[in-house]
């Protein structure tokens, strides 16, 4: 590619990166873990259009330091090879001048690029990369930068950040604030928390629709050399209509027409790669067992419903658990923490969340029990879940009921749909157990003591 090319779609898009520099932007909690001052190169992944760019612009700005800026997202750098890049880089000082920071938006998409950033590591330049591609980065990373990397994950946007975009204060419970709370809970409980949605200038579904088709079309088809790309299609809408849901491969294979199982689990894989999903493991101490048995999730709500031809709009039972789950891997960001599910004979939970052998807790999810048998059969599966796993920290979360629940030897099992947290992790204490704004916790109380964990399941820590 000619040096004059690249030079003329640079500055263009430095022309860009400056228009944002008058707008207002809200912090999200991701922008923490990035370490400007790290030798590490410091790498978010996260879905498309999830707000990865302007996270790291955000950082770069508050820690005012001059830096340079490449986008491969361009349909102008396509024909970008590796021998490039150092036309890439030349063209850059050109611009900038000198800098100490650099600013890769989407490298993944040049092949050869770890060997590039590695380079420039060596020279003491601080390195910024995005990318929505979880394999090729972490394969790559693994390959040419182990130990000079660190990863964070960006998924859409949480309630937390839903209000802060929307100027809604969460820690404030005037009857306007509550009012204006429920409507923000609303819209994105319905939503979704994709950024450039918040606005109500983009019609949901045509965005949605169009996202979907671009994750399959440039980050899965073209650099997997897809061929029956009209299969992929199916599966994925498909999950994404039925998610949450388990995944059980000869259904998929006899449903969507694919003869091959080992296709079948590449797909998969593409599909999770490209956090278009995301799927977590059967809770058990047989590891053939775990990969056995996968529970998979759409990567934000809006993917389950703002789309062509999806159906499961109307679960609010399967929103609430997905957006629940979603909460439980931010909160995963910076431990060693996994999540599974519990499944035994009689009784399931939710999500488990470990700390390798140890059972941090475990979380039920059920919009409404007003129904007596569903009721039931919540506590049923929290406390079974408990049983298996020998936790006694415990959630049941809905979106409906406050009220006391006993239910065999785990006593006082209090169902509050909000409380409201400081940022340390610890709960106002000027706030009474029924203060109702939408969602949120529950508390679990033994015959000795009452503990309130600190996980706000919307909120902030």
């Amino acid at each position: 590619m000619k040096i004059s090319d690249i030079e003329k779609v640079l500055l263009e898009q430095q022309d860009e990166l400056e228009a944002l520099e008058g707008e207002v932007l809200i912090h999200r909690p991701e922008e923490d873990l990035i370490n400007l001052k790290s030798k590490l190169a410091q790498v978010v992944i996260g879905v498309r259009r999830s707000g990865k760019s302007t996270l790291c612009f955000n950082a770069l700005r508050k820690a005012r330091v001059h830096y340079a800026y490449a986008n491969f997202d361009d349909e102008r750098l396509e024909e970008l090879e590796t021998q490039d890049l150092d036309n890439v880089l030349q063209t850059l000082y050109k611009i900038y001048g000198k800098f100490d920071y650099l600013f890769l938006d989407e490298i993944q998409n040049i092949d050869g690029w770890p060997l590039f950033v590695n380079r420039l590591l060596r020279q003491r330049i601080h390195i910024i990369i995005t990318g929505s591609n979880a394999k090729l980065l972490s394969t790559e990373l693994a390959t040419h930068l182990t130990g000079r990397h660190h990863k964070i994950e960006l998924f859409p946007f949480s309630f937390k950040d839903w209000c802060s975009i929307n100027e809604v204060d969460y820690t404030r419970l005037t009857t306007k604030n509550k009012g204006l709370l429920s409507k923000a809970y609303e819209e994105y409980f319905r939503q979704g928390g994709f950024p450039e949605l918040v606005s109500g200038e983009e019609n949901p579904k045509e965005y949605i629709s169009t996202l979907i088709d671009n994750i399959i079309s440039q980050d899965i088809k073209k650099r997997y050399k897809i061929r029956n790309i009209d299969a992929l299609k199916r599966l994925a809408h498909h999950i994404l209509n039925e998610t949450p849901t388990l995944i059980v491969k000869e259904t998929l294979q006899n449903i969507i027409g694919i003869k091959s199982e080992r296709t079948l689990g590449n797909y998969l894989m593409y599909l999770n790669q490209t956090y278009l999903i995301s799927t977590i493991s059967k809770y058990s101490s047989r590891s053939r067992e775990r990969a056995r048995n996968e529970k998979s999730y759409a990567i934000d709500v809006a993917f389950m419903d703002k789309r062509e031809n999806a159906f499961s709009g109307e679960n609010l039972g399967w929103r609430l658990e997905t957006i629940v789950y979603l909460e439980l891997l931010r909160r995963k960001a910076g431990t060693e923490n996994d999540i599974y599910y519990y499944q035994g004979r009689s009784a399931e939970a939710d999500f488990v969340v470990c700390d390798g052998n140890k059972t941090l807790a475990v979380y039920q999810v059920s919009y409404d029990i007003s129904n007596e048998k569903t009721r039931k059969r919540e506590i049923k599966g929290c406390i079974a879940g408990a049983k298996a796993t020998k936790c006694d920290n415990l959630f049941l979360i809905t979106d409906h009921e406050s009220e006391i629940i006993e239910e065999d030897g785990y006593t006082e099992l209090y169902s509050v749909r909000y409380r409201i947290m400081d940022n340390n992790g610890t709960f106002r204490t000027d706030l009474e157990n029924d203060t109702v704004i939408p969602l949120m916790y529950t508390l679990y109380v033994t015959n000795t003591y009452a503990e309130i964990t600190a996980i706000s399941v919307l909120g902030a820590k």
